[in-house]
């Protein structure tokens, strides 16, 4: 008895309205993990290897899918090798090349991929420098010169890595292509797999004779003073990038960049949170009971606050505008909040001692309160007046 076929869609694992990347998604991951050469000697992987790529190579193919999802697989009995097995399935039409690429490419170590790109103009990698600024720089913004190693085409050779007189040669190896491309035999027969030169790493050329001022790369380092801007209202860690000053592109491919982490030095006054600031102000006794004006830094300098009598420790003000800018919108600020604590004096003359009790006997007598409840109570007595006793008895 024919054995029964699942259902294409149900192989693949995608609903039937799938799109092309979404069924060539869902068949590379059953095909990597079914393919013979990871199960070897397993035929229930290799059973569902062939199920998956025949599901594919069907609904791949947009008229082969429109005569499935119409006839199912009764549209491919007879010529397509029947209802039961996979040995006679008509597979021409079907593109596995990059896919097979991609899985080889991961079972035996390089992939086309990387062989492609390598064939392009590629961006160069990028820099990176720090910075350290004040935090008030960081508030208001600043600028910055910053001292960089950057290579740049070698002026003996023009570039080219050679020496003068001589020209780099066509590679022996990919014969200037720049891919070297190994077969695999697969159940489908043979199958490409692309991977990058390793003699001129895809670059086509090999330098027989290197230029003497660069050793062949084509490139001399040198150093430079870069102007960097930055912005006001930067914070501690992130980075100001600035285009195309990093190292050359390969292939004709722009430079990299030069990205800035900055460091912001911690102040002794001032704390940030976004885009606010955070600070502490000593007041007096007197200032905070009869009020007044104080002096409040920020780093727009000092300002003057007037201060309610009575005035608690621990009492928040807030000086609106008087924070942070943004990053992006320098005329937008943060506020700045001030907590203002009172300060008790460790050191009094006599003469302020003085007028100190005369202000809690105004204001309270405070510190009469205990001493006056305890007149006309008996003396308690402690150890040594009971030891005394004893031996006065």
């Amino acid at each position: 008895m024919a054995e029964t076929k699942r259902d294409y869609y149900e192989v693949l694992g995608v609903a039937k309205d799938a799109d092309e990347a979404t069924l060539k998604k869902a068949y590379r991951k059953v095909a990597k993990k079914y393919h013979p050469d990871m199960n070897p000697g397993d035929a229930e992987a290799e059973k569902k290897f062939k199920e998956a790529s025949e599901a594919y190579a069907v609904l791949s193919d947009p008229e082969k899918r429109r005569q499935y999802d119409q006839y199912g697989h009764a549209a491919f009995e007879g010529g397509a090798g029947g209802a039961g097995g996979f040995g006679g399935f008509d597979f021409n039409g079907a593109d596995f090349s990059d896919i097979f690429g991609d899985i080889f490419g991961d079972l035996f170590g390089g992939g086309r991929r990387s062989g492609r790109a390598s064939q392009g103009p590629m961006k160069g990698a990028n820099i990176r420098k720090g910075v350290r600024i004040t935090f008030e720089e960081a508030v208001f913004g600043c600028e910055k010169e910053l001292e960089v190693v950057l290579k740049e085409p070698c002026s003996k050779c023009n570039g080219t890595g050679a020496k003068p007189g001589t020209s780099p040669e066509t590679c022996s190896k990919c014969g200037g292509k720049g891919q070297i491309v190994y077969t695999q035999q697969s159940f489908f027969g043979t199958v490409q797999n692309v991977q990058t030169c390793p003699d001129c790493r895809g670059t086509g050329k090999v330098i027989r004779e290197k230029c003497p001022d660069c050793g062949g790369t084509g490139y001399t380092a040198s150093k430079k003073k870069i102007s960097v801007s930055i912005p006001a209202g930067i914070d501690n860690g992130q980075s100001v990038r600035i285009r195309e000053k990093g190292e050359p592109g390969v292939n004709g491919g722009p430079r990299g960049d030069l990205l800035v982490e900055v460091t912001v030095s911690r102040h002794p006054i001032f704390q940030r949170q976004d885009m606010h600031i955070f600070s502490t102000v000593p007041i007096s006794f007197a200032q905070a009971a009869l009020g007044g004006d104080i002096r409040i830094k920020t780093v727009d300098g000092e300002v003057l606050y007037n201060i309610k009598p009575g005035t608690k420790t621990d009492t928040k003000v807030r000086l609106k505008g008087k924070g942070v800018p943004s990053v992006r919108n320098a005329q937008v600020r943060g506020d700045h909040y001030v907590t203002l604590v009172i300060q008790t004096p460790e050191r009094l003359s006599a003469e302020a001692k003085e007028a100190l009790r005369r202000f809690d006997e105004l204001t309270g007598n405070s510190l009469n309160q205990v001493s006056g409840e305890d007149k006309g109570k008996p003396k308690k007595k402690g150890f040594m007046d009971k030891v005394k006793e004893a031996f006065d008895d």
